[in-house]
């Protein structure tokens, strides 16, 4: 028997009960000492002496067996059980060992009567047949405890009964399909059970040949049973764990309409799939919602606000801007404050403010909005917080760093250790570090590389390892405190000066340590511009001269990317995809990567 297995019986071998007497005691426990030190010819003449007294079986039992296994004395063993039996010939525990101890002899046919037997006994009442299962398990015979439950069920003439032992025994013999049709059981049955069948389907079903095997009995199970959920509620989460939300809203339209779902679930689709940056989606979920339910009263004006923001993060990822389109937005955005009143929708008119600030460079406009929304919502600390980083933004577009920095410290003051106080402290940080107060700008990020926030914390991580990185090869510091300068330019849309500036640096400090970031921010800077060609030409020069450094699969990765999204050359995006995943198998760009080639070359969306 493998170590594991003894292990694993070794749980059981010290509960010990019905001790016969004070020297048979003191005898156990010299055995057991044996056993556990691997010590078994010891062990085994105390055990022997103590099996010579029918009242110490029970206690000795697990023990003492897996002594004489572990020296193979399997005729002793045997010889034990058999008087065990007779003495006990009700006990199922007894029997399924003297089979284990058959087939160690090769004696199968006699062991395969012997669990068959237990199992005739067992299949007619529940306690006994999970006390065999326990027994069966604690050897690994999944096989014996499938067809215990089989026979079982078969026995009480119930289709779903035990369908949660046996979707668990069939997960443990991976037996995938067998394992998905008895938790669909369980699901229809007992819908209090769906976490556990959710997360036993995400540790079992991970391959893209068993997600389609699951997509497509889980739509039968739709069509064959459509007055139950199981289906449509799993196809619902493989959909979301694929985060392919247009066919999450199908599952969930479907399930809104049959069960009166009042929308709920239709409105938390459309916003994980807007922070999922699935924009079409999110537009075509939430559409409907909108249409639907406009008497929604806790879901109709958030959903419209995803809406427009939706709409909003398309435009600001077309370049250069449209202004226009802008303006359109933030008639919306007006539009719903109209319809709804401010005090209801005051989000949306933070959401103008920062359009105004940062597209159309209306800074009085976008700080009056501001100061409106904060009268508004005086009382919802949280929102007043975050209008105040929001004032704090565009002070600093303005450059009026102090009062920046004060109204970041307010709102860190007001939402103390929340994620809003990381966002107001990094915001800090990032002002230290534009103005060169590297110092003040590490205390900053040495306390927030503990935030609970992970998004917080690694930007707070990556800024602080750039600076010291950077500050480390450069004593003065100025070559540092120039770029941090042209990052805050780049803040301010600045992009002219931004680009001069990066340019100058590349001539007065050739060959620095900050050279690949240069190049990595004039790409982002030309994306902005519209000048996708000039990008690639920075994303090349990255790999080919700093090939292994750590901005290389950052380069790489968005080099394919801008090859499909702004140069429309999906051939040799794909193929730059294709490279990702060879040439940088541990970037965290490797799942987005084979999506993209996946779909490029026309695979199925999973």
């Amino acid at each position: 028997m493998e170590k594991s297995h003894i292990r694993k019986i070794l749980y059981f071998i010290f509960l010990i009960t019905l001790i016969s007497s004070p020297v048979a005691a003191q005898d156990l426990q010299l055995a057991e000492e044996y056993f556990v030190q691997g010590k078994y010819e010891k062990a085994k003449d105390i055990y022997d002496k103590l099996a010579r007294n029918s009242s110490n079986w029970r206690s000795i039992h697990q023990s003492y067996l897996l002594t004489l296994i572990n020296l193979k004395d399997y005729k002793t063993a045997e010889d034990f059980l058999k008087k065990q039996i007779k003495n006990d010939p009700n006990n199922l525990p007894y029997k399924i060992d003297y089979g284990v101890i058959l087939e160690m002899q090769t004696k199968i046919k006699e062991a395969e009567k012997e669990f068959d037997n237990a199992i005739s006994i067992a299949k007619k009442d529940k306690e006994k047949t999970l006390t065999t299962h326990a027994n069966f398990e604690r050897y690994d015979k999944y096989e014996w405890s499938e067809k215990l439950f089989l026979e079982a069920r078969r026995h009480e003439g119930v289709s779903d009964k035990y369908a949660l032992q046996l979707g668990d025994i069939y997960a443990k013999m991976g037996k995938k399909m067998l394992m998905i049709e008895e938790y669909v059981k369980l699901y229809n049955k007992d819908e209090d059970y769906a976490e556990h069948v959710k997360g036993m389907l995400q540790d079992e079903i991970r391959l893209d040949e068993e997600m389609d095997k699951l997509e497509q009995y889980l739509l039968g199970v739709v069509q064959e049973t459509p007055n139950h959920t199981a289906g449509n509620e799993l196809l619902l989460w493989l959909y979301m764990q694929q985060k392919n939300f247009s066919k999450a809203f199908l599952q969930a339209k479907a399930i809104d309409k049959r069960f009166k779902k009042q929308g709920s679930q239709l409105f938390d689709i459309g916003r994980i799939a807007f922070e999922n940056s699935d924009y079409p989606a999110t537009e075509k979920i939430l559409g409907y919602f909108v249409e639907q339910y406009p008497n929604s009263e806790l879901y109709y004006i958030p959903a419209r606000r995803y809406l427009i923001r939706s709409k909003e993060e398309v435009i600001k990822n077309v370049y250069p801007i449209d202004k226009g389109k802008v303006k359109t937005i933030i008639k919306d955005y007006q539009d719903l404050v109209n319809s709804q009143g401010k005090s209801r929708a005051v989000e949306a008119i933070k959401d103008m403010a920062l359009l105004y600030a940062f597209y159309l460079d209306d800074k009085d406009k976008a700080l009056s909005l501001l100061n409106e929304a904060i009268e508004e919502a005086k009382y919802n600390l949280k929102f007043t917080a975050l209008c105040k980083i929001a004032l704090g933004d565009i002070y600093v577009l303005m450059g009026d760093y102090g009062e920046a920095s004060l109204l970041y410290y307010q709102a860190e003051k007001a939402q103390k250790d929340s994620p809003i106080a990381y966002e107001a402290k990094l915001k800090n940080a990032k002002l230290s570090y534009y103005k060169g107060d590297f110092e003040l700008a590490q205390t900053h990020l040495d306390i927030l590389k503990n935030a609970t926030s992970r998004e917080i914390s690694n930007d707070a991580i990556d800024l602080s390892v750039f600076v010291q990185d950077n500050v480390g090869m450069d004593s003065t510091e100025t070559a540092m405190k120039e770029y941090a300068k042209i990052d805050l330019l780049i803040f301010q849309n600045k992009t002219d000066e931004a680009l001069m500036g990066l340019d100058k640096m590349l001539k007065t400090y050739s060959g620095h340590s900050l050279t690949d970031n240069i190049y990595w921010t004039k790409a982002g800077i030309y994306i902005k511009m519209g000048k996708p060609e000039k990008a690639v030409e920075m994303y090349e020069l990255i790999l080919k001269d700093y090939k292994f450094d750590i901005l290389s699969d950052d380069a790489h990765f968005n080099l394919a990317k801008t090859y499909e999204e702004r140069l429309n050359n999906k051939e040799k995006a794909m193929n730059l995809y294709q490279e990702h995943l060879t040439q940088y198998p541990g970037s965290v760009y490797v799942a987005e990567a084979r999506k993209r080639f996946r779909l490029l070359r026309g695979d199925k969306l999973k």
